[in-house]
This record gives structure tokens, sequence and C-alpha cells, in this order.
């Protein structure tokens, strides 16, 4: 997923912006294989390659979230030395978690949506060959993340089941903006009334003492997060995200430990672009096309 309508909201949500949108990423050329192609001669499926070919994901021409920058920055926020099971939690089609285990070769992964669609298209991805490397690594769970309690351990979202957690939410606020009328896009992109409130409590449920949750969420959002997280997180990293050197941030990476008592830290910015062109900076190219993650968290 990744998620009284108010006369002030009579717009669709915004598209994001254009240094983490989707079309940032050109696509490779791909010789597709009968099982691709026969989804993409349905004009429904595209077929898109993340980290410079590693990862190929399989998604909704249109209709639904389409997954972008955003699941690629969650993924290299997750420092090297992980290792374990790591819960994606609201996966959509598998992008974040197919990125990370790409990169990660300790780590196994746990898809989790509630949305059966775009957990079948994770699975036929996991079974092409160019995932071939990282497929045996990841698994895929239905479960309703926001759902109480008993039906999610029922589904499979047990206390202690993960050793880190990865979230890639919604992004806007129900009633700040209209929803899509498609269905799927909607559930990705707008949080119900709750806000974050089920995301964190399901991330401190499933995530073991000493575990770790890896969170990339709206720059105006980062006082929600904040609010949520002490007594459940600490030792809280926050790494803006900065379209350019002189831009406010647009997003917040934020990494925490699960029942740490260490204060929070305001890290240096991540810049994606260089001056006022539309050249990423070499960093940037780095995690977009080579797996690279971003700079590992200095010791505390």
């Amino acid at each position: 997923m990744n998620g009284d309508s108010q006369a002030s909201a009579e717009v669709e949500a915004p598209p994001e912006p254009e240094s983490i949108a989707p079309e940032s990423i050109a696509p490779e050329p791909i010789t597709p294989g009968p099982v691709e192609q026969a989804l993409q001669e349905s004009a429904e499926i595209t077929r898109d390659a993340f980290l410079g070919g590693l990862v190929q994901v399989l998604q909704p021409a249109r209709g639904a979230h389409r997954a972008g920058l955003d699941a690629v920055y969650l993924a290299a926020a997750v420092p090297p030395a992980t290792r374990g099971r790591v819960v994606d939690l609201g996966s959509g089609v598998g992008t974040a978690g197919f990125c990370l285990a790409a990169r990660l070769p300790e780590v196994e992964v746990v898809l989790v949506d509630r949305d059966r669609a775009a957990l079948d298209l994770a699975q036929q991805a996991l079974a092409l060959p160019d995932n071939a490397g990282f497929a045996p690594r990841v698994t895929i769970l239905e479960a309703d993340i926001t759902a109480r309690g008993r039906e999610r351990h029922a589904a499979g979202l047990t206390p202690g089941l993960a050793d880190h957690a990865i979230v890639n939410p919604p992004y806007y606020t129900d009633g700040r903006f209209r929803a899509s009328p498609a269905a799927p896009r909607a559930g990705a992109h707008v949080l119900d009334t709750r806000g974050l409130e089920p995301w964190v409590r399901v991330a401190t449920d499933i995530v073991r003492e000493g575990g770790t949750l890896t969170m990339i969420f709206r720059a105006d959002g980062l006082g929600e997060i904040l609010h949520l997280l002490p007594g459940r997180f600490g030792a809280i990293d926050v790494i803006p995200l900065r379209p350019r050197p002189e831009a406010a941030a647009t997003r917040v990476l934020v990494r925490a430990v699960r029942a740490s008592r260490a204060p929070l830290r305001l890290l240096p910015g991540f810049v994606l672009h260089e001056g006022a062109g539309s050249d990423f900076t070499p960093e940037a190219r780095a995690i977009m096309r080579d797996g690279a993650g971003l700079p590992p968290p200095p010791p505390r």
C-alpha cells in the first residue's frame, strides 16, 4: 500500500515532486520472456527496471500506484550491515523489498500488503529470471496493516516477527486531498483518519527489541512521526531528502531502534540533483543505477 470530504479538499492529490517521480529513471531495454510477454501484451502491466536492471518489477500501467524513487531510497537507507528478516509493510508490488534484497545478500524479505492484485504481481515478478539472485529470499504475506491486532496476528503479522521493518506509507491524510477514483491508487496515496498511528503500532508489534524501523515520508509529516515513535522506538535518525542543494526537503528518511532510549539525531541531508539542472548527483546516480546505499550512519 503505498494508501467527510471537506470543501477545501476538492483537488486530486498532487503528483510526486519531479525529483522522486518514477519517470526520473529511464527504463532499461528488456527482451521479454513468455510470461512477461503475455503480461505486456495485455497493455495493462508494465515491466520496469530498477537499480540499473538488478531488479525487475511488474506493475499496473494505470489505475494504481506506480512505484518510483521513494521505494529505491527507502531500500538504500537500510544500513549495509543489516541481517535477518526485514518486513516490508505496505509493500505493493514489492519494489522497495526487491531493491533491499538485491542490495543486501544477508537479509530475507517479507512483503506485506492487503492488495491481492499487487501481491500477485510481486509473485510473478519473483519468477522472472532477472530476479533469480534474490527471489529465494523473498516471501509474500497478505495482511491488512490497519486491522485489529487479533486479525493481524491470525494473518501472520505476529509479535517479534521481524528483525527490521521498512515502511513507505500513504502520504496524504484523509480529507486533505480528494482520493483518486481508482481504489488501489487511493489506498496507496491516502491514509485513513488515524494517520500513521496504525503503521507505527504494527511496526512496534512485529519488530523485536533492538531491531530497527526505516520509513520514508513527506517532510511536512515529520512532526507526526516524532510524536508517534517515542516510547516505542528511540535512537531516531532523521535524514532530509532535498531535490537540490538550495531547496527545502520534500521527503525525510527516518531510522529508529525498537525500545532504545538513545536521543534523536538530525543527520546531513541527501541531495538528488546538481544545481538548477536535471542531472542527478553522482551519489544519487550510484543509488539508482548501481544499488549503492546511503552513507552509513555515524556511530553513536
